[in-house]
Protein backbone atom coordinates (compact mmCIF):
# COMPACT_ATOMS: atom_id res chain seq x y z
CA UNK A 1 0.00 0.00 0.00
CA UNK A 2 1.50 3.46 -1.09
CA UNK A 3 2.09 6.47 1.03
CA UNK A 4 -0.75 8.20 2.60
CA UNK A 5 -3.57 5.58 1.98
CA UNK A 6 -7.57 6.28 2.10
CA UNK A 7 -9.10 4.50 4.89
CA UNK A 8 -12.29 3.99 5.71
CA UNK A 9 -13.33 2.77 9.39
CA UNK A 10 -16.92 1.24 9.92
CA UNK A 11 -17.15 1.00 13.89
CA UNK A 12 -19.97 -0.70 15.85
CA UNK A 13 -21.31 -1.29 19.42
CA UNK A 14 -18.42 -3.42 20.27
CA UNK A 15 -15.67 -0.72 20.03
CA UNK A 16 -17.68 0.88 22.95
CA UNK A 17 -18.43 -2.11 24.71
CA UNK A 18 -15.04 -2.45 25.49
CA UNK A 19 -15.48 0.86 27.23
CA UNK A 20 -17.93 -0.24 29.12
CA UNK A 21 -20.94 1.09 27.60
CA UNK A 22 -23.91 -1.70 26.80
CA UNK A 23 -25.45 -2.07 23.83
CA UNK A 24 -29.65 -3.40 23.33
CA UNK A 25 -27.80 -6.64 21.62
CA UNK A 26 -26.06 -7.71 24.90
CA UNK A 27 -28.29 -11.76 24.67
CA UNK A 28 -31.76 -10.53 25.71
CA UNK A 29 -32.64 -7.92 23.82
CA UNK A 30 -32.80 -5.80 26.57
CA UNK A 31 -30.92 -2.36 27.11
CA UNK A 32 -30.02 -1.43 30.29
CA UNK A 33 -32.98 -3.52 31.61
CA UNK A 34 -35.72 -1.98 29.39
CA UNK A 35 -37.42 -2.93 26.01
CA UNK A 36 -35.75 -0.87 23.11
CA UNK A 37 -39.55 -0.68 21.79
CA UNK A 38 -40.41 1.40 25.49
CA UNK A 39 -37.07 3.56 24.87
CA UNK A 40 -35.95 3.77 21.90
CA UNK A 41 -38.53 4.53 19.17
CA UNK A 42 -41.13 7.45 17.93
CA UNK A 43 -43.40 5.64 19.67
CA UNK A 44 -41.95 5.63 23.11
CA UNK A 45 -41.12 9.05 23.21
CA UNK A 46 -44.86 9.87 21.97
CA UNK A 47 -46.04 7.64 24.76
CA UNK A 48 -43.78 8.51 27.73
CA UNK A 49 -41.13 11.41 27.06
CA UNK A 50 -40.10 11.37 30.31
CA UNK A 51 -39.13 7.62 30.75
CA UNK A 52 -37.44 8.18 27.37
CA UNK A 53 -35.35 11.96 28.35
CA UNK A 54 -34.41 9.76 31.61
CA UNK A 55 -33.17 7.12 30.28
CA UNK A 56 -30.97 9.04 27.58
CA UNK A 57 -29.94 11.27 30.42
CA UNK A 58 -28.55 7.81 32.42
CA UNK A 59 -26.88 6.98 29.05
CA UNK A 60 -24.92 10.04 28.40
CA UNK A 61 -24.53 10.02 31.91
CA UNK A 62 -22.01 6.67 31.22
CA UNK A 63 -20.70 8.15 28.16
CA UNK A 64 -19.17 11.04 30.02
CA UNK A 65 -17.86 8.72 32.17
CA UNK A 66 -16.75 6.15 30.15
CA UNK A 67 -12.99 6.77 28.56
CA UNK A 68 -11.13 5.36 24.94
CA UNK A 69 -9.79 2.25 24.62
CA UNK A 70 -6.62 0.57 22.57
CA UNK A 71 -8.99 0.71 19.50
CA UNK A 72 -10.12 4.22 19.88
CA UNK A 73 -6.57 5.68 20.61
CA UNK A 74 -4.95 2.96 17.66
CA UNK A 75 -7.47 5.00 15.14
CA UNK A 76 -6.74 8.32 16.01
CA UNK A 77 -2.84 7.56 15.88
CA UNK A 78 -3.46 5.87 12.27
CA UNK A 79 -4.06 9.74 11.03
CA UNK A 80 -0.56 10.42 11.18
CA UNK A 81 -0.15 7.59 8.66
CA UNK A 82 -2.82 7.37 6.33
CA UNK A 83 -6.73 9.74 5.29
CA UNK A 84 -8.71 8.34 8.18
CA UNK A 85 -12.59 8.51 7.44
CA UNK A 86 -14.71 6.53 10.88
CA UNK A 87 -18.13 5.68 10.02
CA UNK A 88 -19.59 4.66 13.51
CA UNK A 89 -23.12 3.12 14.62
CA UNK A 90 -22.38 4.81 18.24
CA UNK A 91 -23.32 7.48 19.59
CA UNK A 92 -20.99 8.14 21.92
CA UNK A 93 -18.07 10.98 21.47
CA UNK A 94 -14.92 8.35 22.54
CA UNK A 95 -13.38 8.46 18.98
CA UNK A 96 -13.33 12.22 19.15
CA UNK A 97 -11.99 11.84 22.60
CA UNK A 98 -9.23 9.63 21.82
CA UNK A 99 -8.07 12.17 18.91
CA UNK A 100 -10.22 11.15 15.99
CA UNK A 101 -10.63 14.45 13.84
CA UNK A 102 -13.23 13.02 11.32
CA UNK A 103 -16.32 10.93 12.30
CA UNK A 104 -19.42 10.13 10.68
CA UNK A 105 -22.04 9.30 13.19
CA UNK A 106 -24.70 7.42 11.53
CA UNK A 107 -26.67 7.17 14.26
CA UNK A 108 -26.37 10.62 16.17
CA UNK A 109 -24.60 11.93 19.17
CA UNK A 110 -26.29 11.30 22.19
CA UNK A 111 -24.38 14.49 23.83
CA UNK A 112 -26.28 16.60 21.70
CA UNK A 113 -29.83 18.13 21.55
CA UNK A 114 -32.77 18.91 18.47
CA UNK A 115 -35.53 20.14 18.40
CA UNK A 116 -38.98 17.46 17.49
CA UNK A 117 -40.30 20.26 14.74
CA UNK A 118 -36.67 20.87 13.09
CA UNK A 119 -33.67 17.96 13.36
CA UNK A 120 -31.45 20.46 11.94
CA UNK A 121 -31.33 22.73 14.66
CA UNK A 122 -28.66 20.71 17.01
CA UNK A 123 -27.24 22.04 20.22
CA UNK A 124 -24.56 21.26 22.36
CA UNK A 125 -25.74 19.80 25.60
CA UNK A 126 -22.26 19.85 27.37
CA UNK A 127 -22.52 18.79 31.02
CA UNK A 128 -26.53 19.40 30.54
CA UNK A 129 -29.14 17.04 30.09
CA UNK A 130 -32.79 17.08 28.98
CA UNK A 131 -35.81 17.30 30.60
CA UNK A 132 -39.50 17.63 29.33
CA UNK A 133 -40.06 21.10 29.19
CA UNK A 134 -36.84 22.10 27.87
CA UNK A 135 -37.69 23.80 24.56
CA UNK A 136 -35.44 24.56 21.21
CA UNK A 137 -36.11 28.34 20.01
CA UNK A 138 -38.64 27.36 17.74
CA UNK A 139 -40.75 26.49 20.62
CA UNK A 140 -40.29 22.66 19.99
CA UNK A 141 -39.39 19.71 23.10
CA UNK A 142 -35.50 19.13 22.67
CA UNK A 143 -35.03 15.43 22.27
CA UNK A 144 -31.45 13.49 22.18
CA UNK A 145 -30.09 13.55 18.66
CA UNK A 146 -30.04 9.74 18.11
CA UNK A 147 -31.68 7.73 15.15
CA UNK A 148 -34.53 5.61 16.69
CA UNK A 149 -35.59 2.76 15.35
CA UNK A 150 -38.07 3.03 12.74
CA UNK A 151 -36.17 6.59 11.52
CA UNK A 152 -34.10 7.24 8.74
CA UNK A 153 -30.24 7.19 8.53
CA UNK A 154 -29.65 10.14 6.59
CA UNK A 155 -25.73 10.07 7.33
CA UNK A 156 -25.85 7.06 5.17
CA UNK A 157 -25.54 9.23 1.76
CA UNK A 158 -22.29 10.74 3.42
CA UNK A 159 -21.21 7.40 4.33
CA UNK A 160 -21.02 5.85 0.79
CA UNK A 161 -18.72 8.07 -0.86
CA UNK A 162 -16.30 7.99 2.19
CA UNK A 163 -16.11 3.66 1.50
CA UNK A 164 -16.05 3.60 -2.38
CA UNK A 165 -13.08 6.07 -2.16
CA UNK A 166 -10.88 3.96 0.34
CA UNK A 167 -8.08 1.80 -0.52
CA UNK A 168 -8.63 0.04 3.41
CA UNK A 169 -11.62 -0.48 5.12
CA UNK A 170 -11.78 -1.95 8.50
CA UNK A 171 -15.01 -3.26 9.99
CA UNK A 172 -14.71 -2.72 13.73
CA UNK A 173 -16.69 -3.99 16.92
CA UNK A 174 -19.60 -5.54 13.99
CA UNK A 175 -19.51 -8.06 11.36
CA UNK A 176 -20.51 -7.84 8.30
CA UNK A 177 -23.76 -9.32 9.09
CA UNK A 178 -25.23 -6.66 11.07
CA UNK A 179 -26.86 -3.74 9.05
CA UNK A 180 -25.13 -1.04 8.00
CA UNK A 181 -21.92 -2.83 7.75
CA UNK A 182 -22.93 -4.99 5.46
CA UNK A 183 -24.73 -2.69 3.19
CA UNK A 184 -21.60 0.37 3.23
CA UNK A 185 -18.68 -2.22 2.26
CA UNK A 186 -20.77 -3.81 -0.80
CA UNK A 187 -19.86 0.13 -2.00
CA UNK A 188 -16.34 -0.22 -1.92
CA UNK A 189 -13.92 -0.64 -4.94
CA UNK A 190 -12.89 -3.98 -6.57
CA UNK A 191 -9.15 -3.32 -5.68
CA UNK A 192 -10.16 -2.29 -1.90
CA UNK A 193 -8.63 -4.46 0.97
CA UNK A 194 -11.07 -5.18 3.39
CA UNK A 195 -9.96 -6.08 7.77
CA UNK A 196 -12.60 -7.58 9.62
CA UNK A 197 -12.05 -7.19 13.31
CA UNK A 198 -14.46 -8.94 15.42
CA UNK A 199 -14.92 -11.64 17.97
CA UNK A 200 -18.09 -12.71 15.97
CA UNK A 201 -16.85 -12.73 12.86
CA UNK A 202 -18.30 -14.98 10.11
CA UNK A 203 -16.24 -17.50 7.94
CA UNK A 204 -15.73 -15.77 4.84
CA UNK A 205 -13.53 -16.64 2.27
CA UNK A 206 -12.12 -14.07 -0.08
CA UNK A 207 -9.24 -12.95 -1.62
CA UNK A 208 -9.07 -9.31 -0.74
CA UNK A 209 -10.55 -10.18 2.84
CA UNK A 210 -8.76 -10.60 6.23
CA UNK A 211 -10.81 -11.80 9.53
CA UNK A 212 -9.47 -10.91 13.20
CA UNK A 213 -11.53 -13.00 15.37
CA UNK A 214 -10.19 -10.85 18.91
CA UNK A 215 -11.92 -7.84 20.55
CA UNK A 216 -11.46 -4.51 18.98
CA UNK A 217 -8.84 -3.44 21.70
CA UNK A 218 -6.62 -6.18 21.03
CA UNK A 219 -7.13 -6.98 17.66
CA UNK A 220 -7.23 -4.11 15.79
CA UNK A 221 -3.22 -2.38 16.59
CA UNK A 222 -2.43 -5.67 15.13
CA UNK A 223 -4.72 -5.68 11.91
CA UNK A 224 -3.39 -2.02 11.37
CA UNK A 225 0.00 -3.08 11.52
CA UNK A 226 -0.50 -6.30 9.54
CA UNK A 227 -2.14 -4.15 6.90
CA UNK A 228 0.29 -1.20 6.74
CA UNK A 229 3.61 -2.56 7.54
Amino acid sequence: MGENPRIAVLTGAGISAESGLRTFRDGDGLWEEHRVEDVATPGAFQRDPELVLRFYNERRAQVREAQPNAAHRALAELEQRAQVEIITQNIDDLHERAGSTRVLHLHGEILKARSVRDERQLFELGERDIALGDLAPDGGQLRPHVVWFGEAVPALEQAVPRVAQADLVFVVGTSLQVYPANSLVQFARPEARLVVVDPHAPAVDHPRLTVVREAASTGLPKAIAAALD
